[in-house]
C-alpha cells in the first residue's frame, strides 16, 4: 500500500503476536465480537466447480499524483464492493473492518461487517502468518494476525471466512469462498490517507488469494499484472499470457515465502555496466522504485555526469521527491523531459546462459512534478531502512505485462499496451 508520496509501502511483512489484552477478541473485545460477528452463517455449501480457468480484474490509480493502483472487488454475503490496493509485497488480503473498529481511515464504502466464520488459530493459514511455528493460542477458535509494514503503518485484526463474486474468463461465476483479514485496529502515518477500504495481497504465501484458488483447482498458481502508464490497468490470476513472449528470471529460493525477488543483477547505463545490484524485488505495493545505497549513489554520480551540458538543472526547491530538475521552460509532460535521459538496465543472468534485460527507460524512472520539473522516481532505500536490497516499484513497471509463476518458480515481463485489457468471450470487467 502506497503511503505518502515518497514513502516506501510493504516490502517487508511482519507478523507479530499481541497479548491478549491488545490482538483478540477475548476480554476487551468479548461483548462487541458477540454483537458484531453474531448472525446467520454464511453457507458452505457452494459447489466449487474446477474451471481451471483464469480471472481479470480491471485496475485504476496511477503512480503520480494519485500513488496507488486499486481494484474493485465484491466481498460477503450479500456482496458489497470494496476498493483494494493492489500489493505484490504481501500476502493478507484484509478489509478495514467493524468489529468495532478502533483506527481506521475513512473508507469509500461502509466497513466491512465480518461473517462468523473464523478461522481457527491453529489452521495452517493462521500459522503461515504468524512469526514463528510454535506461536501460542491465546484463543484457539480464532485467529489474531499483525501486520507491519516498513513505513510503520499497521494492521491488527482476526482472520475470518467470507465469499468472493468471482467472473471467470470462461464465462462461469462462482461464489468462493475464502479466508481475508478483519482489520479492526489501523496505524497509519499522517500523511498516509488514501479512500481504499484495504489491501488485495498477491504475494507467495498461503494466505494470498492466488495461493486460495489454486489450492481449491481453480487457477494455476500465477498472477500478475498490467500498469498503464496513463493510468489503469489490469490484474490476473491463472494462464493470461502466452509465456514464450515474454522474458523469463527465475525468483530467487531465498525468501521463498515472502516476496518475488530475482537474484543479483547488474544495473546497467547508457549501455554501460556501472554497477552490480543485489537481489532484486518486484512490489506493486510501492510507486516508486528503491536502490542500495551502493547502487543509488551509482545512479545519481551518472545522472549527473550526463546531464551535466544539458538545458537541465537541480531543482532542489522542488520537494516531491528528493532529486528533480528544471528545464529552460516547466515541463508539461514525460516526453518533453525524455529526451535528457538514457534508458537504464536491469541485467539478470539466467541459467544455461544468456542474460534477461529488464529495461527502465527514461518514463519509466520519471514523473513530472505540479512545478513543471522532471523528478527521479528511484529512491535511495538504504535511507528508509531497506538495507541492501533493491525494490522495483509501480513507476518501473509501467507499460509491461509482470507475471509471476509461483509454480514454475519463475519471473516474466514483455513490453505490452496495458490499456488494452486482453478479451475473453462472455466475460466484461
Amino acid at each position: 500500500m502506497k503511503i505518502g508520496k515518497v514513502e516506501l509501502l510493504a516490502f517487508i511483512v511482519l507478523v507479530s503476536h499481541w497479548s491478549s489484552s491488545s490482538a483478540w477478541f477475548g476480554d476487551k473485545h468479548k461483548k462487541e465480537r458477540k454483537s458484531v460477528l453474531a448472525g446467520e452463517a454464511t453457507s458452505s455449501s457452494w459447489v466449487l466447480n474446477r474451471v481451471g480457468s483464469s480471472l481479470l480484474f480491471r485496475v485504476h490509480g496511477n503512480v503520480y499524483p494519485v500513488g496507488f493502483y486499486n481494484v474493485t472487488m465484491n466481498i460477503g454475503h450479500p456482496p458489497r464492493p470494496y476498493f483494494l490496493d493492489i500489493d505484490s509485497g504481501s500476502d493478507l488480503t484484509w478489509l478495514q473492518c467493524d468489529a468495532p473498529c478502533t483506527r481506521c481511515s475513512e473508507t469509500p464504502h461502509p466497513l466491512y461487517q465480518p461473517s462468523n466464520d473464523l478461522v481457527p488459530c491453529k489452521d495452517p493459514l493462521c500459522a503461515s502468518l504468524q512469526p514463528s511455528e510454535d506461536y501460542e493460542c491465546q484463543n484457539p477458535d480464532q485467529c489474531d494476525y499483525e501486520i507491519t509494514y516498513a513505513d510503520h503503518y499497521s494492521s491488527l485484526g482476526v482472520l475470518v471466512r467470507d465469499v468472493f463474486i468471482l467472473n471467470f474468463t470462461n464465462g462461469i461465476q462462482l461464489k468462493v469462498r475464502m479466508a481475508l483479514g478483519c482489520g479492526y485496529d489501523q496505524i497509519f502515518p499522517a500523511s498516509s490517507y488514501h479512500p481504499l477500504d484495504g489491501v488485495l495481497g498477491l504475494g507467495r504465501g498461503k494466505t494470498s488469494l492466488i495461493s486460495q484458488l489454486n489450492g481449491q483447482g481453480l487457477a494455476r498458481n500465477v498472477v500478475g499484472h498490467c500498469l498503464s502508464a496513463q493510468g489503469g490497468g489490469y490484474i490476473f490470476f491463472g494462464d493470461v499470457y502466452d509465456s514464450s513472449r515474454l522474458i523469463w528470471t527465475p525468483m530467487t529460493s531465498k525468501d521463498h515465502s515472502k516476496h518475488y525477488s530475482a537474484e543479483a543483477a547488474e544495473l546497467i547505463f547508457g549501455g554501460k555496466a556501472m554497477a552490480v545490484a543485489s537481489p532484486v524485488t518486484f512490489d506493486s505495493g510501492s510507486s516508486y522504485t528503491y536502490f542500495n545505497s551502493n547502487s543509488y549513489q551509482a545512479l545519481i554520480s551518472w545522472l549527473k555526469k550526463e546531464l551535466n551540458r544539458k538545458p537541465v538543472k537541480e531543482a532542489p526547491d522542488d520537494l516531491t521527491v528528493p532529486v528533480c530538475w528544471h528545464g529552460k521552460r516547466p515541463f508539461k509532460r514525460i516526453s518533453d523531459a525524455r529526451k535528457y535521459f538514457k534508458p537504464l538496465v536491469l541485467g539478470f543472468t539466467r541459467g544455461g546462459g544468456g542474460e534477461a534485460k529488464f529495461e527502465i527507460p527514461p518514463e519509466a524512472y520519471l514523473i513530472i512534478s505540479t512545478k513543471g520539473n522532471a523528478c527521479l522516481g528511484i529512491l535511495n532505500g538504504s535511507a528508509v531502512g531497506m538495507g541492501d536490497t533493491n525494490l522495483i516499484g509501480d513507476i518501473s513497471m509501467l507499460d509491461k505485462v509482470m507475471v509471476f509463476d509461483n509454480e514454475k518458480q519463475l519471473i516474466g515481463w514483455a513490453p505490452a499496451n496495458c490499456d488494452r485489457v486482453p478479451k475473453f468471450r462472455g466475460v466484461s470487467i
